[in-house]
């Protein structure tokens, strides 16, 4: 069964213009220091909530949200995913999924089930072990991200930028690389501390320059999100 560190009942944030619950699914094997679900990184968390509880919920909201957002922790670390997408759907809902591309198996094996995707490219891709901390995690994310691109699904590709990580010329190279690829809009949005367990990246967030001079950097490819 699919494990479930949390669940939001509804959100018009997750899924942009769809009101949506969002299930979080636990476990990532990504250690990114501006993580605000730290408590969803272990395989295992202290608070899991049963997957037929999940499911109970979604059928008495039958008719009144648009869809279901996997969300983590990263959702496709856990092979269960697909079943669960699957009792999802069945249910009348729409599928969202929000990932960082870490298993470009499992995404590929998943993404016909799914209706919008809300890819996290979290820096340029030879430059992704300084987010994640691990070796390899750009070449997964690039992999995952060229399939997505190749199918029909909706997407949403985002950065999140705090300075201590990414400078702006960093911010504009991904742009610009993704607008190579073929990416019509890429949102940038600012690093929020609320459930960063970083203190250092806390007590740092202030950009030393005013965050639109990122559109300066790749003009016409960014969209900044406030």
């Amino acid at each position: 069964m699919l494990r479930v560190g949390g669940l939001t009942p509804i959100s018009a944030a997750d899924w942009p213009g769809m009101l949506a619950a969002v299930v979080f699914c636990q476990g990532c094997p990504w250690r990114c220091r501006y993580c605000h679900n730290p408590g969803l990184i272990p395989a295992r968390g202290d608070g899991d909530i049963p997957w037929a509880d999940v499911l109970a919920f979604l059928r008495r909201r039958r008719g009144l949200l648009d869809g279901v957002v996997f969300s983590g922790g990263e959702p496709t670390a856990q092979a269960e995913l697909a079943d669960a997408m699957r009792a999802v759907r069945e249910l009348g809902f729409k599928i969202g999924l929000h990932t960082g591309g870490a298993y470009p198996r499992r995404l590929a094996e998943v993404l016909p089930l799914v209706d919008w995707i809300g890819f996290d490219a979290k820096a340029p891709f030879a430059d992704y072990a300084r987010i994640t901390g691990v070796a390899g995690s750009g070449e997964a994310a690039e992999t995952s991200l060229d399939a997505v691109l190749a199918s029909d699904v909706a997407r949403e590709i985002r950065t999140t930028v705090h300075p201590a990580l990414l400078a702006d010329a960093d911010v504009g190279a991904l742009a610009r690389a993704l607008s190579a690829r073929g990416v019509k809009a890429h949102v940038v949005q600012p690093f929020r501390s609320q459930g960063c367990a970083d203190a250092e990246l806390n007590g740092n967030a202030t950009r030393p320059r005013p965050w639109a001079a990122l559109e300066a950097e790749a003009p016409g490819l960014i969209r900044l999100r406030a």
